[in-house]
């Protein structure tokens, strides 16, 4: 799944796609499917320290490929900030490539405020003997050994897998390239038990022909790396998590504030079928 340090190549003029049963079949072994969506993202909870009166902004995740090709991840996260004297916007770009089968993962992250460039990462990490190996071309060139740790699409599918198999609590070492794209964080998940949407549900018809599927109850919690004991996450994540991979009714904790981001838009995109 996406953190908000991780941002996509715009997508403009969304639109809701016909989601009909012909869906089912864009999936491929992994069960994945390629998609859009769009959550709109207002502010829930502030505390003074963070500075924060207001927040409001939109996310937008783009993903694409398929399981013998690789999978693309395009990811804009942009929010408007007032703080009580001021307003700004950040917008945070990235785009990543993740082969499931030879396990190398690109990332490209660029994040701006008000229009300036703050800061550009880019690099790859692929398989060592001892653990992962990431080459980082920006800010600047270096090579950094890691231990194992798993990239944001397998991490996907092994929350997916422990789902099923009514698992409700593991933890993984994940890299995404996320921050300065030099180190992993320790990735603590936990699983509900699968249910329906109800009623109430804010975002359910909003997810198409998935909008009555059962889905599972997910939260994230990310630590650094030698983070011990009772230490606090950098950030927090819950969502509702469907088969697919497709995601909604999210709430993310980043200690000082938390957004809420709910599904407004969905485009389930052609499969690419493997040769």
């Amino acid at each position: 799944m996406f953190r908000s340090s991780l941002a996509a190549v715009v997508v403009s003029s969304l639109g809701v796609a016909s989601l009909g049963a012909s869906t089912a079949q864009a999936a491929g072994p992994s069960g994945l499917i390629a998609h859009r969506a769009v959550y709109d993202l207002e502010l829930k909870d502030a505390t003074d320290r963070s500075g924060i009166a207001g927040m409001f902004g939109r996310m937008v995740y783009e993903f694409d490929g398929s399981d013998c090709t690789g999978f693309t991840t395009n990811f804009r996260f942009v929010t408007q900030i007032d703080t009580g004297e001021t307003t700004r916007v950040s917008d945070q770009q990235t785009t990543t490539f993740e082969d499931l089968a030879k396990r190398v993962f690109r990332f490209e992250t660029k994040s701006y405020t008000d229009d300036q460039l703050d800061k550009d990462v880019r690099g790859a990490a692929t398989d060592d003997q001892k653990g992962i190996k990431v080459d980082l071309t920006q800010p600047q060139a270096k090579q950094v050994e890691l231990i194992q740790s798993r990239f944001p699409t397998e991490h996907m599918l092994d929350i997916i897998h422990n789902a099923k198999q009514g698992r409700n609590f593991f933890e993984a070492q994940v890299f995404d390239g996320s921050d300065d794209g030099d180190k992993p964080l320790i990735a603590t998940t936990v699983v509900g038990k699968q249910e329906v949407p109800a009623k109430d549900d804010p975002d359910a018809d909003k997810a198409g022909a998935f909008a009555k599927t059962p889905f599972w109850p997910v939260t994230v919690a990310y630590f650094n790396e030698k983070s011990k004991g009772d230490a606090m996450p950098v950030y927090r994540m819950s969502f509702k998590l469907y088969e697919n991979g497709i995601t909604r009714d999210l709430t993310m904790d980043y200690g000082d504030f938390v957004l809420t981001g709910k599904l407004s838009k969905l485009e389930v995109l052609d499969a690419k079928a493997c040769q």
